[in-house]
């Protein structure tokens, strides 16, 4: 037998090398030697179980808490975190890198449905109105609100931006713009059949001609976002035999004279007894401020507004969301802010209110 550490705590250099505190058989007695039982008793204790050779001998979990690795408690929680992460990638797969992505999706749509819920009203939409029924009413619909005769000299709501050339005086007659569509929308209910049509005497080279024109009418009716999205309506347009309405781009001094004119503001209308959505050929050209310049969304709204009063939808809308978009049956030519409008018409539906809305030129401005 051989010791490599003597009782007296030296070291014997001539001896094998061995792990300290160990044990080794002797070279000089057989493997098989029988040992007695007293002299067993009498031998050194061996460890069973070398942790150098263990399996988990890089886990540390054998360790106590207070010593694995020498690492500091930040240290420790740190690889903990680590080791969750990677038992969680490997329980769930690619659900793992998955989850995160739906998780930012889903808050951004909410973020967005309540940023639109904001702007626009419960629904996330401004409304229509009611629809009345088609004998409910006669005569001038949408007219400029009479007000009561108080008016500033300049007039800034409702003002004529700067801009293009239009005419003052037409002739009092229209003719039809060649050209048809097809049929466009549901119409469950009713399917509404229209002419696109220019006074005589009016100059349209400047914004494209007459087709232009019709085009653009066809276009705005065609619009999902217009009155097509509800079921109930579709639109043709014909150009022989008799219309449900014209829809007329009108000088000036016609416009007033079909629509009235009780305070100085341009504006267009439907009037009913002519069978006639008159529209004004100075907004047309010029637009109105609360559409910042954007003509062609202003010439949207003078569609949809007054083909709405055409199809139904008497009644004038106030910006109901403080921030939101305004409902196309806002008088948004005279503003977008409710104390302007109801400064002009102190007993019309809209109350002075202090809500200011964003212009738009849509029904149902999601589509």
């Amino acid at each position: 037998m051989v010791v490599t550490d003597q009782e007296d705590g030296s070291f014997d250099g001539s001896a094998p090398r061995g792990r300290v505190g160990t044990v080794g058989p002797d070279p000089g007695v057989a493997d098989d030697t029988d040992i007695s039982a007293t002299d067993r008793d009498r031998q050194p204790l061996q460890a069973r179980w070398d942790p150098t050779n263990s399996p988990d001998h890089n886990s540390h979990e054998w360790e106590p808490d207070d010593v694995r690795g020498g690492a500091s408690a930040p240290g420790r929680a740190k690889k903990s975190k680590r080791a969750a992460a990677r038992r969680f990638v490997s329980t769930y797969g690619w659900r793992a890198y998955a989850l995160p992505v739906l998780i930012v999706v889903t808050i951004l749509v909410v973020v967005n449905a309540v940023r639109d819920s904001g702007n626009s009203g419960g629904s996330g939409v401004p409304g229509v109105g009611r629809l009345s029924p088609r004998s409910d009413r006669g005569g001038i619909i949408g007219v400029p609100p009479k007000g009561d005769g108080k008016f500033a000299a300049d007039l800034p709501t409702g003002a004529l931006p700067a801009g293009g050339s239009f005419t003052e005086a037409g002739t009092g007659n229209w003719h039809i713009v060649s050209g048809t569509s097809a049929k466009v929308g549901t119409a469950q209910e009713h399917l509404f059949t229209y002419t696109v049509e220019i006074e005589n005497g009016v100059d349209t080279a400047g914004y494209g001609g007459d087709e232009s024109v019709a085009h653009m009418v066809d276009a705005t009716l065609s619009n999902p976002k217009s009155w097509i999205q509800d079921t109930r309506f579709g639109f043709r347009r014909i150009d022989a035999g008799e219309p449900d309405f014209r829809i007329s781009v009108t000088s000036r001094k016609t416009t007033e004279a079909d629509c009235g004119f009780d305070i100085p503001i341009d504006s267009s209308c439907y009037n009913s007894d002519l069978g006639r959505v008159v529209l004004s050929e100075v907004r047309w050209v010029r637009g109105a401020p609360a559409f910042e310049g954007d003509i062609g969304s202003y010439r949207q709204y003078q569609i949809n507004h007054e083909v709405g009063h055409a199809i139904g939808y008497h009644e004038h809308q106030p910006c109901a969301v403080d921030g939101g978009l305004a409902p196309v049956m806002m008088q948004q030519t005279f503003g977008t802010r409710n104390d302007d409008i109801a400064a002009l018409d102190p007993q019309g539906v809209v109350p002075k209110d202090g809500k200011k809305c964003r212009f738009n030129p849509w029904p149902y401005p999601r589509g």
